[in-house]
């Protein structure tokens, strides 16, 4: 997860229309926004698509955006929940006109309390990843987001693949307890 820092630079820029730093927001956030939308949907095809939308709109919506040295994680949460209450509505009207395509797996709602719990985990694990050493931020950010696999991560950062794999699972441990806050909270 970059740091707040470098998600302002990279809005900064994006905003005026480097297309490089818009690329490092999509890789840094993708994921997340992807398993916030596949919470909401439940469908693979679904949850991509609107990952994809999430950052239309968000290409659109950066010049505008003032962002207050916090992570762009929560504002593009946001999106990612109306894009997909879109996607349910239509799917919904969808069903409805079809007698053919009843599809029980479409949530008749989007609970306001699922909404909210989901930014406040995007919050508190961007948080955390924040105040993670420059190391283990790295190696996060490498396995976890990018999906790297451990010797490559290692190699990468110049390490064993044993250092890879013990820190990894200690931020793992780290962010685990973060999730576990929020929703005891």
């Amino acid at each position: 997860m970059p740091t707040n820092n470098e998600d302002r630079e990279w809005a900064e820029r994006a905003a005026s229309g480097d297309q490089d730093a818009f690329r490092a927001i999509y890789r840094a956030h993708v994921k997340p926004v992807y398993w916030i939308a596949h919470g909401i949907l439940g469908s693979i095809p679904d949850a991509e698509d609107i990952a994809q939308e999430t950052f239309v709109v968000a290409w659109r919506k950066l010049p505008g955006l003032q962002l207050a040295g916090t992570s762009l994680l929560p504002w593009l949460a946001t999106i990612c929940r109306f894009q997909a209450a879109n996607r349910l509505r239509v799917l919904r009207r969808d069903r409805a006109n079809t007698a053919d395509a009843l599809d029980e797996t479409i949530p008749d709602t989007v609970s306001v309390e699922d909404q909210v719990i989901s930014t406040a985990l995007a919050e508190r694990i961007a948080s955390e990843v924040g105040l993670l050493d420059e190391m283990d931020r790295a190696i996060f950010r490498l396995c976890a987001v990018d999906g790297y696999a451990y010797r490559t991560a290692a190699e990468e950062l110049g390490v064993s693949h044993a250092v890879v794999r013990n820190r990894l699972s200690r931020v793992r441990t780290r962010l685990r307890g973060a999730v576990k806050e929020v929703r005891d909270a």
